[in-house]
């Protein structure tokens, strides 16, 4: 049919009423499988089960297109492989409105439609049920029917490695393989009489990337997730309590506005060290990692009282004699994580014999995974994508620059940790002059959150900045759904793209 010749397209639910369209359409579909339709008796058994999985679309009110599925559970359908076990036995008492899998059972064009992408429309209401009812994938078997040319030189997966790379065309799985299904397995003896694929089929999947396992807890998962960063001034206080009630004003602040997560900046304490100016400038930092416990106690506090998940910056901490630059995940429901700074600056090092941690891991909070590098870590990409390995999806950063040049390296390395890993980053860091703090004099920042560079991202790959070296706040919110979108639809899949095959990453 041309297109010129087309009124209207309808993509309609299945009724009983188009069964003798549907058979001829199915005979003119399959000349080279006789007999091979599906009788009125089965066709009202799907209608009744699953009327929305039932769908026809019709060009100027004639049957072009069906599309039939039932629902499974997955474990069922890992122990019954064969088309006959999988429909039970054509019945379709398989079919659960409790099970997690929307199963092809049937789906075809007539020939005389071919070329109208209107199976492509068959396949996008699929994905939108499978999205709709909130199930895991949509999965089926794909005939190869081109297999039994190659048969007597090529396996089955030799063939669709082949048919992967266009060596070989398949117009079957070429099709599928176009709209974003992916070969999971080759199953042997699939079904019986299908002589042009030797019997062998595909295990074609699709993964719903919003699928949300059900829970007994109340509680949901978000994915606008609001972050809070704190651009800490610094600013001489006169003890521990008067640094903690501006804390707590900031903390106060941006829960008010609903943050999910308050980020402070690296050493936003160190204004404590100013009483210590005495002492040399090791001694004085040790002195300053005394008020670690009771801070991030404090802070734990703080993270329950306000609701609100609270990533501590850094703080010096020795443990054993030895001098770290650690932080805490505070966890609203009163947990609590450590980590690390494992790069120290060759500063740090130097002036106050500091020591780089050993501990790197992803965090589960109730806004999904996120990952925390201090500052200098952000600078070595290996991390990240570690992390983003591990499922993050957004990466925080306190830092503490005293140049423009320092803050640039961070800067400029957080938005190429968003792109590369898919994520979202937030840096916060401190402003303003510590006169009487040594090796502290001076600190520029600029709070921002960091997108990948897509089209459902700012093109800039800037979500929020903060006004340079001013004390303020920045709410952002982010969406994580976009992110999975980015990693199956996106114009560029960084992660997925991965030469696994000639370089690996891992930790020891």
């Amino acid at each position: 049919m041309k297109v010129e010749d087309i009124e209207n397209i309808d993509l309609k639910f299945l009724d009983l009423d188009d069964y003798q369209e549907l058979k001829e359409a199915m005979l003119s579909s399959y000349l080279n499988m006789p007999d091979s339709y599906w009788k009125e008796e089965q066709i009202k058994t799907l209608i009744e089960k699953f009327p929305e999985g039932q769908v026809v679309i019709k060009i100027n009110g004639q049957l072009a297109g069906v599309a039939l599925s039932i629902i499974v559970d997955q474990d069922f359908m890992e122990e019954n492989e064969t088309y006959n076990k999988i429909t039970g036995n054509y019945t379709f008492n398989t079919h659960t409105n409790n099970g997690d899998v929307l199963y092809g059972i049937e789906i075809f064009i007539k020939p005389q439609f071919r070329g109208l992408r209107l199976g492509r429309r068959l396949y996008d209401y699929r994905k939108e049920l499978c999205e709709k009812l909130n199930l895991k994938s949509i999965v089926f078997g794909g005939r190869i029917p081109n297999y039994h040319k190659y048969s007597n030189t090529l396996t089955p997966k030799e063939y669709i490695d082949k048919v992967k790379v266009k060596e070989i065309h398949d117009p079957v799985l070429n099709f599928q393989i176009s709209n974003d299904f992916h070969p999971a397995k080759v199953l042997k003896g699939y079904l019986e009489g299908d002589e042009a694929s030797n019997e062998f089929a595909v295990l074609m999947e699709w993964d719903n990337i919003y699928y949300q396992k059900p829970t007994k807890k109340a509680a949901t998962k978000k994915t606008i997730v609001r972050l809070g960063l704190i651009q800490w001034q610094m600013r001489p206080y006169d003890n521990l309590e008067d640094l903690l009630q501006q804390a707590e004003f900031f903390i106060d602040a941006v829960s008010g506005y609903r943050s999910d997560f308050a980020l402070f900046p690296e050493f936003f304490n160190a204004p404590l060290m100013a009483v210590n100016n005495h002492l040399s400038t090791p001694e004085a930092i040790r002195e300053l990692a005394k008020h670690t416990k009771d801070i991030v106690q404090k802070f734990t506090e703080f993270s329950i009282s306000y609701n609100i998940n609270i990533i501590t910056g850094s703080m010096p901490e020795v443990i054993d004699g030895r001098l770290y630059n650690v932080g805490y995940l505070c966890r609203r429901d009163g947990s609590l994580e450590r980590y690390e700074k494992l790069h120290v600056t060759p500063d740090e090092s130097k002036v106050w014999g500091m020591q780089g941690g050993t501990q790197l891991k992803a965090f589960d909070t109730d806004c999904g995974k996120i990952g925390i590098l201090i500052c200098y870590d952000s600078e070595f990409p290996e991390l990240s994508r570690i992390l983003a390995d591990e499922g993050m999806d957004i990466l925080f950063v306190p830092f503490l620059t005293d140049t423009q040049n320092g803050y640039s390296r961070v800067r400029n390395c957080a938005r190429a940790r968003a792109i590369e890993n898919e994520c979202y980053v937030a840096i916060a860091g401190s402003v303003g002059n510590l006169p009487n703090v040594q090796n502290m004099d001076i600190q520029f920042a600029q709070s921002m959150v960091f997108t990948p560079c897509d089209f459902s991202f700012p093109t800039n790959g800037i979500k929020a900045e903060a006004t340079p070296n001013t004390e303020m706040i920045l709410i952002a919110d982010v969406d994580i759904a976009l992110l999975r979108e980015l990693n199956q639809f996106g114009a560029v899949k960084n992660l997925r793209d991965r030469r696994k095959d000639i370089f690996e990453l891992r930790k020891r």
